[in-house]
């Protein structure tokens, strides 16, 4: 690939202010492990973020950490590790990858933020299902290994309109959590706060809604694998000042491209929409791939995962148990097949690209039919990639690349 290939798509300015904040977060995280200043909750991407804050708790996330070790593509020599302590290779492969990161003593965290040696050790882990059950075994693992209290919430599954009996049980399940964490902390809840985190987290995750939308344009001024790496801050530091702060920039930033008519991608000649998991060891291969064809992944379903309209501060733990309900993996597939369909025209999507992950079934939307009945119903072509979200023995990086290529090339017959 020549080096004018490799430069097609733009760099985001803002970057190198999101790598601080993210290490400031890392740097913070680790000096509460290690001198005990602050009580370390690990907690599920789409759990209860907003009440350990509001405790006092600094958060760690796995699966974020799991993202990690997938896009240093060090997983793949990982999983066999959580393989040989009995956890299947067909599992989750954040799961086997984070676990066999720990079994060997090691973190990509060493190797970016110098002074870090692990992952901060926590005081209680607290997960949430609406992903998937594997997270509950996940830090259920985690807490026999390391002697600390594990708990969490129970999720329904394959809902299609979120009713207050399904708010009023999630939400009684934070309630009940409460007491128990107040305790571990040793600071009683604060409501007051609880509201000022809520309140942080809906402006960060409007600001992060703002930030996806630019890409309606076009030519868009980011791409789904930009979205991979900026949704970092919208990750790990929801509720959190910081958060907004960043977003504002990078909003910013976006809108003058979008003034100047910048795109992403040079030349944008397809917009294609991704359902599915990154394939995370791939990142920059799959852009550049995209890009020389000139075409522009301009949403997904992936980053907008962290878009949380619900959020109250008026009602803050009701509204977080909405906003935690509504997650599109939650939902059930009439919804899923609406939500994809208005994402299809909001965006002006030409293709579809679903990504049928190994170990990730309830993030791969082609395994029942979805796929053909959108594609009967739109008339918007679609091609199916097998991979894998951390498990690159699972990936054809040939078979993908001639199978993107000639789907592209469908799509420029039919225009």
């Amino acid at each position: 690939m020549t080096e004018e290939s490799k430069t097609r798509r733009k760099k985001i300015q803002a970057t190198d202010l999101m790598n601080k904040i993210m290490a400031d977060y890392f740097y913070g995280l680790n000096e509460a492990a290690t001198t005990g200043k602050q009580k370390v909750a690990w907690c599920t991407s789409v759990g209860p973020a907003e009440l350990l804050r509001a405790m006092g708790f600094a958060v760690h996330f796995p699966e974020n950490h799991a993202a990690m070790l997938g896009a240093t593509r060090l997983a793949t020599d990982l999983i066999p590790e959580a393989n040989a302590v009995g956890y299947s290779p067909d599992i989750c492969s954040y799961l086997t990858s984070d676990i066999g990161a720990y079994l060997k003593g090691f973190t990509p965290l060493a190797k970016a933020y110098p002074g870090i040696d692990s992952v901060p050790k926590p005081d209680v882990l607290v997960y949430n299902t609406n992903q998937c059950r594997d997270v509950q075994d996940w830090f259920a693992w985690y807490s026999r290994q390391l002697g600390v209290p594990c708990m969490g919430i129970t999720s329904p599954k394959n809902v299609n309109e979120v009713t207050d009996s399904h708010i009023e049980d999630v939400a009684g399940q934070i309630q009940a959590l409460i007491p128990v964490l107040e305790q571990i902390s040793g600071n009683r809840l604060d409501l007051a706060r609880l509201r000022e985190t809520v309140a942080l987290s809906r402006e960060c995750t409007e600001l992060w809604k703002e930030v996806l939308e630019t890409a309606m344009a076009s030519p868009a001024p980011l791409t789904f694998f930009d979205g991979t790496i900026h949704m970092g801050p919208a990750v790990v530091l929801r509720g959190t000042r910081e958060a907004v702060d960043y977003y504002k920039v990078l909003l910013d930033e976006l809108q003058q491209r979008l003034t100047a008519r910048v795109g992403a991608v040079e030349g944008e000649s397809f917009r294609i929409y991704w359902d599915g998991m990154p394939v995370w060891g791939r990142l920059r291969q799959h852009s550049e791939l995209f890009s020389c064809l000139k075409a522009n992944v301009v949403a997904s379903t992936y980053c907008s995962s962290w878009i949380f309209p619900a959020f109250d501060e008026s009602d803050p733990v009701r509204s977080m148990a909405k906003a935690y309900l509504e997650l599109f993996i939650v939902r059930s597939d009439t919804y899923k097949e609406g939500y994809i369909k208005t994402m299809l025209s909001k965006f002006g999507i030409d293709g579809i690209i679903y990504h049928d992950a190994k170990t990730c079934p309830y993030n791969s939307n082609s395994r029942y039919g979805m796929h053909q009945r959108l594609e009967k119903e739109t008339g918007i072509p679609h091609l199916v990639i097998s991979g894998d979200l951390n498990d690159m023995r699972c990936v054809s990086d040939e078979q993908t690349k001639t199978n993107v290529e000639a789907f592209i090339e469908q799509l420029e017959e039919g225009k």
